[in-house]
Order: C-alpha cells, then sequence, then structure tokens
C-alpha cells in the first residue's frame, strides 16, 4: 500500500500569461505557512497561455480542504485561472475495466501492491468473467458485468452503479474492448484512462497491429489517453514506439505492443495520479 510520509498539497493552474504569476504563487504559499516543496511552470506563446503545478509541505499550514477555495479565489480571479487542487490525505479510489486480455490488469496490480501507484483499487469490473481469478488473487471484488439482453445502456448503468458506490476518483480501462456512451462519459471529463494499441493518431479503431502489418511500418507504439466522445481522440497522455522490420508478423507486433502497452498505460497513470496532467483544449501538458 502507498503512504505518504509528509501531508503534501498539489496546485494545478491554467491562465493567460502575465508577469508575476510564479512569485504570487510562491507568496501565496509561503503567507499561509506553506513550504514549497516542487514547482513546475509551462508558458504556451502561441497561444499566451500559461500553466503551472505547485506542491506545498501542509505542516504547520492553515490552508486544507475547506478553506483553500475562499483564500485562493481572490489570486485565481485576478489572473483569470483555472485551478484544482488536491490534497494527498486519501489515495485515489480507482476501478479498472478490463476484457479477456491480463497483460495491463496484471502491470498495474504488481505496481500498485509494489507502492508504485498511489491509488487504492476496491473494484474491477468487466463484460467478461475471464479474470476474474487475477482480481480474487488481488483480493479485490470483480464485477463481472456482461452485454445482456437488456442492451448496453443498462450495462453502463451497473457499472456506474459499482462506481458511484466505491466513490471512484478514477477509472483505468486496461484493454476494455468497449466504446463508452456519451451518456457514460457525463461527469467523468478527464478522469477515464484508456490504453490505445498503436501510435495514434495512426490507426484508430479496431485490430491496429493487423493495419500496422499490412501498412509495413519500421515502428509500432502504444497510446495513453484520457477517454472522451470521440473514438481514440481524446488528450493523449503519454506514447512510446518500439522498432519492427519486414520480419515481424502479426504475432511478434502483438508481441511487442504488449510490452509498450503494459509501460505506457503505467506512465499516464503514474502522471495523473500524481497530478502532474493538464488539459488544455484537446492537448495535456505532463509535467516531469
Amino acid at each position: 500500500m502507498f503512504s505518504e510520509a509528509v501531508p503534501t498539497a498539489r496546485l494545478l493552474i491554467a491562465c493567460p500569461d502575465a508577469r508575476g504569476i510564479v512569485a504570487a504563487v510562491a507568496r501565496f504559499i509561503a503567507e499561509h505557512g506553506g513550504n514549497l516543496l516542487d514547482a513546475d511552470q509551462h508558458t504556451d506563446r502561441e497561444h499566451g497561455e500559461f500553466f503551472m503545478r505547485a506542491e506545498f509541505d501542509l505542516t504547520g499550514c492553515d490552508l486544507d480542504a475547506e478553506n483553500f477555495s475562499r483564500a485562493w479565489s481572490p489570486l485565481a480571479q485576478r489572473h483569470s485561472m483555472t485551478w484544482r487542487i488536491r490534497f494527498n490525505a486519501r489515495p485515489m479510489r480507482t476501478a479498472i475495466l478490463v476484457g479477456t486480455l491480463p497483460h495491463c490488469l496484471h502491470d498495474l496490480l504488481w505496481r500498485h501492491q509494489a507502492g508504485e501507484l498511489p491509488i487504492e483499487i476496491p473494484a474491477i469490473i468487466s463484460n467478461h468473467d475471464t479474470l476474474r481469478a487475477v482480481a480474487e488473487h488481488a483480493g479485490i471484488r470483480f464485477h463481472h458485468l456482461p452485454m445482456g439482453n437488456e442492451g448496453k445502456a443498462a450495462q453502463e448503468t451497473a457499472i456506474r452503479t459499482v462506481l458511484d458506490d466505491e466513490h471512484i476518483d478514477l477509472v483505468i480501462l486496461a484493454r476494455y474492448m468497449q466504446v463508452l456512451s456519451t451518456e457514460f462519459l457525463r461527469g467523468w471529463e478527464n478522469r477515464i484512462i484508456n490504453i490505445h494499441h498503436s501510435f495514434l493518431p495512426a490507426f484508430a479503431g479496431g485490430d491496429p497491429y493487423r493495419q500496422a502489418f499490412e501498412r509495413g511500418v519500421k515502428v509500432i507504439g502504444a497510446t495513453s489517453h484520457y477517454v472522451t466522445e470521440v473514438l481514440d481522440d481524446g488528450p493523449i497522455i503519454a506514447q512510446d514506439v518500439a522498432h519492427v522490420s519486414h520480419r515481424s508478423s502479426v504475432d511478434d507486433l502483438k508481441r511487442m505492443g504488449r510490452d509498450l502497452e503494459r509501460t505506457v498505460l503505467a506512465r499516464a497513470v503514474r502522471a495523473h495520479v500524481h497530478d502532474r496532467v493538464l488539459v488544455s483544449k484537446n492537448k495535456t501538458v505532463v509535467f516531469d
């Protein structure tokens, strides 16, 4: 299980670029007794946008989840900021949706058990019963919610019930091979992470390794992104590639691709749960 030695808060900011924002944020934290531990910023000169991530120690700080908004609002309004803050007293409660392929699920569970990911996993959900034993071995409740005669809407309602009952903060699609409806996605903006088995925007949709093989590509990739209403078009969090050759079969591509999928998905989840991702339009700023 994950534990934090020091109570901290992570503040993410996006606003029009202007002089003095970094100094103003640092001064605000110091005036309230916080100790700035880490700060990073990026300026998008093309669009005049400023992005910042600040993490600060709460020991001796008079800010908490109850009073932060009231104290912070004057500065935020002065700079037209959109912002969010997370106090790390509780790890993100995470549900994993899976299909029949186990590799991404195994990897996430291993990283969680090794303490690499500050999350709690109260539920694993699938439309197949194939991976029940994996969940039960990890001591996590498995919810088999197949597509029944009632149709997709009823199945998604059942999934939403689990998410609500378990107070889920984050959903990971670990090769969950179903398209989520617009109705399901409502209220989950930038909180559902998918792994797509290609280097998007190339080979979107189904069977990308077959598409890559037929095209004779020299690299294959994997992409982890936030889920939106448009299939495989959400803001990209992490990507990676591997070199292949004309000798590589479809099975070779799938084997190499599985390695990429595991690492890329884990990288994206880690960035999200450490509050390192800011979304602007359909792009992300991912602070290292």
